[in-house]
């Protein structure tokens, strides 16, 4: 399992990245392989305006279907359309395939996010 520094991680298995007032957000290596074949990823709409979990969309794959909760609050200001063709990027690169990013309303949520060491921490005990 793939855990990368320098992002921040959730309990619901999403990953952030934080660009200044920016966050990228797309789904674990541990999520993905939980999932396994991802078939289809329901993006939201650009400015779609997002409270800490509420759902942002659904990840599909061929053993099930999952709501995808935002680990933080803020306005859509992109999503990665790519997905929308090619779900598979998500199992193929879950780092590199974003789903969604936001222009953050509320940074000190970022502080309920976990680091490196303690997201390999929580991922051990689910397993």
């Amino acid at each position: 399992m793939k855990i990368v520094e320098g992002l921040l991680y959730s309990n619901d298995h999403d990953w952030v990245k934080v660009e200044g007032d920016k966050a990228y957000i797309g789904i674990t290596d541990f999520a993905q392989n939980s999932l396994g074949e991802i078939v289809y990823i329901e993006l939201p709409e650009v400015d779609d305006e997002l409270d800490k979990g509420d759902v942002f969309g659904v990840v599909e794959s061929v053993k099930a279907a999952s709501d995808s909760y935002t680990p933080v609050s803020g306005t859509v200001v992109e999503v990665n359309e790519d997905l929308e063709d090619s779900p598979e990027n998500a199992n193929e690169d879950p780092y590199g395939s974003w789903i969604l990013a936001v222009e953050l309303s509320d940074k000190s949520e970022l502080d309920e996010l976990m680091n490196h060491d303690e997201y390999k921490e929580f991922c051990e005990k689910e397993e």
